[in-house]
């Protein structure tokens, strides 16, 4: 995408303005129960984001053209990638605790399993799919999950149909949920925040920060040590969470869809949905691959995330040391990711570098430290759900409106499974 496009100010001016206005309603809470729901800002950015897009209401199109819309997309990976340099600033001084958390943190990626203990039997015994059940409800349905399905089965057959509903879905709806249910959870103080701190670290990028930022506005005086353990826990994900789906979770699902459902033939859901082609596979943006132009984009975005601190973080003056850091963090994590001899995603060296920068050994790790406390957490996530609502295609809203309501259903009951199961294991193991 050309770099004019990225940089187009009406994209940036409209995330800002989406932003500070979402960030100065603040955060609402609504009693539910024994517990209360907790809406964040980012909810209000993300729901504002949709309304402005161009693709989704004609009074946007009218106002504001389409390749707004296109260059949203790349910026939702970029916006994110400050948040994660933040969020390992939390893991370095709080390694020693981690390290004593060690068997919780790696028995929990177990909770992976729970996709489809209960999902799969949902989707077989009461909704009477077929196959794409398999698809649906074997993992989160994040871009490894898909290349693994695509693989195996290919995106035309039940399977790939299966793993796109619940994609789709999770594009559209995974962050709020992910940030409404963690919220919830936490305020009716069963499970150790803790452990439900780890659970947030099964999701993409997006669901883990707002996950982590629902759990910490809940407890803001543990706010660190809880950021510590679920990146720690995503670190985790991306080191285990493919194989554990691949070589655990795939075949189980296999093994649970033949019991549950005999040898009857597969029925799609939804015969409408069809993944036309291979170019239907949602690409995951490499940034490092140009690092010239992505430096240049990234500087657009944590500027964004810099305004959109100043109502309830620091001023702009006192947390312009704290962005340039997380910036410079981001940019090594992205050229280590460009050259290292293996291959590991941005987010997970992002987070590494920022973890060794912070660490109580590192030379001057109290002063960065310091210097990063002026950037609140919240504030900098925000922007990111503003890109993401205002970068939903056309072609994802046309898969979720043929999915059909069960995969609906059935991407938030694997989403609920994969966190209660992972919070469920780590609250044990603590």
């Amino acid at each position: 995408m050309p770099l004019s496009t990225l940089l187009d100010w009406r994209l940036h001016a409209l995330v800002i303005l989406v932003s500070l206005l979402s960030e100065f309603v603040g955060i609402q809470q609504i009693p539910m129960g024994p517990g209360s729901l907790l809406l964040l800002p980012l909810f209000y950015a993300f729901i504002l984001g949709v309304l402005l897009n161009p693709n989704v209401t004609r009074t946007a199109g009218k106002v504001f053209p389409k390749r707004i819309s296109d260059a949203a997309g790349p910026l939702i990976l970029l916006s994110i990638m400050p948040f994660i340099a933040r969020f390992g600033s939390t893991i370095g001084p709080a390694i020693q605790d981690l390290i004593d958390a060690g068997p919780a943190l790696i028995l929990q990626e177990l909770g992976n399993l729970g996709t489809m203990l209960i999902a799969l039997p949902v989707a077989v015994l009461v909704f009477k799919m077929g196959r794409e059940s398999i698809g649906a409800t074997y993992s989160i349905a994040r871009e490894p999950n898909i290349a693994v399905i695509s693989d195996k089965y290919g995106l035309k057959g039940p399977e790939g149909i299966g793993v796109m509903g619940t994609y789709v879905v999770g594009t559209m709806f995974g962050t709020l949920w992910f940030a409404l249910m963690a919220g919830y959870l936490t305020s009716l103080d069963i499970l150790d925040p803790r452990a439900l701190a780890m659970a947030c670290g099964v999701g993409s990028g997006s669901m883990v920060a707002a996950c982590s930022a629902a759990i910490a506005g809940t407890l803001p005086e543990m706010r660190d040590e809880l950021l510590a353990f679920s990146g720690a826990s995503n670190l985790m994900t991306y080191a285990t969470g493919l194989y554990l789906t691949l070589f655990v979770a795939l075949p189980i699902a296999e093994k649970l869809y033949s019991l549950l459902s005999g040898k009857r033939k597969a029925k799609p859901v939804g015969a409408q949905v069809t993944a036309s082609d291979d170019s239907d596979i949602p690409a995951e943006p490499r940034p490092e691959q140009n690092l010239g132009k992505t430096a240049i984009v990234m500087a657009a975005a944590c500027a964004v995330a810099w305004v959109a601190n100043t109502i309830n973080g620091a001023g702009l003056i006192e947390a312009l040391p704290g962005m340039l850091i997380l910036y410079a963090m981001t940019m090594i994590g992205l050229t280590v990711t460009r050259y290292a001899p293996f291959y590991l995603p941005g987010v997970a060296w992002v987070s590494l570098v920022s973890i060794l920068f912070t660490l109580p050994w590192t030379p001057g790790n109290a002063w960065l430290v310091e210097q990063l406390s002026a950037v609140n957490f919240l504030a900098i996530v925000t922007p990111v759900l503003a890109y993401a609502g205002l970068a939903l295609t056309t072609r994802e809203l046309q898969m979720f409106r043929q999915a059909g309501w069960k995969l609906v259903i059935l991407a938030l009951l694997v989403f609920t499974g994969t966190f209660i199961s992972s919070a469920l294991i780590a609250n044990l193991l603590l």
